[in-house]
């Protein structure tokens, strides 16, 4: 018996993106601030999404056609330059996040709504499987009124569907801070990690199995 309950203890901390925490989440302040947008790029915009550990998150938008790059790291907070070790406290109210570079003539905002709660379990709340806490709760930043009616429609019929509360906060964008240099491409560049073994790569592959169609290698067979 004790030897089972370790076993557990190690696979559960194994297969966890950081710390746990049940601290501070979303202030008044935030979420009534009036959204920043953020300008077009070299005919590329950007969309900002929180859905637990963005090692996971990074990796499943990186594989949808018309998706440049994918950065991982914080957003939703109330304190300047946070970092990995103060966001996982949840005192700092940032989320992990991931800011998603695209060109809008391949796919839209709303597709990229679609991928968001295509590939999360939508009613859990203050968390994404094991990675439990503020820190880890699901957000859409949107920055303009298009964008929130966008989302608010979809969070609406999923509901629906589901019969269910959606977890997801939909908040007006502010300011993404890029994470530690280390969590950039994470995935691809620890694949034998456990927690990306057994979590995050049986995350992306359910979520590829049910949009197939989006992929980046799709025409291709």
């Amino acid at each position: 018996m004790k030897f089972s309950f370790l076993l557990g203890l190690i696979l559960t901390f194994s297969t966890s993106c950081g710390n746990n925490s049940q601290e501070t989440a979303t202030t008044p302040e935030i979420a009534n601030a009036d959204p920043v947008e953020v300008p077009e790029q070299n005919g590329l915009n950007r969309a900002y999404f929180a859905s637990g550990c963005f090692w996971c998150v990074e990796a499943i938008y990186e594989s949808v056609r018309g998706v440049e790059e994918v950065i991982s790291g914080y957003s939703g907070g109330h304190t300047r330059n946070p970092t990995y070790e103060s966001s996982n406290t949840g005192r700092t109210g940032h989320a992990e996040a991931v800011e998603v570079i695209y060109d809008p003539e391949v796919i839209d905002f709303a597709t990229l709504v679609d991928v968001y709660f295509g590939s999360q379990d939508p009613t859990q709340k203050n968390g994404q499987g094991p990675d439990i806490g503020s820190q880890y709760r699901s957000i859409i930043f949107y920055q303009n009124e298009e964008q929130k009616k966008i989302i608010e429609q979809k969070k609406a019929a999923l509901a629906e569907k589901l019969e269910d509360e959606i977890a997801a906060e939909v908040l007006p964008f502010q300011k993404f801070w890029k994470a530690e240099e280390y969590h950039q491409d994470y995935e691809a560049n620890n694949p034998n990690n456990p927690y990306i073994q057994n979590v995050s790569i049986p995350r992306i592959q359910k979520f590829q199995r049910k949009f197939p169609e989006l992929l980046k290698d799709a025409d291709h067979g």
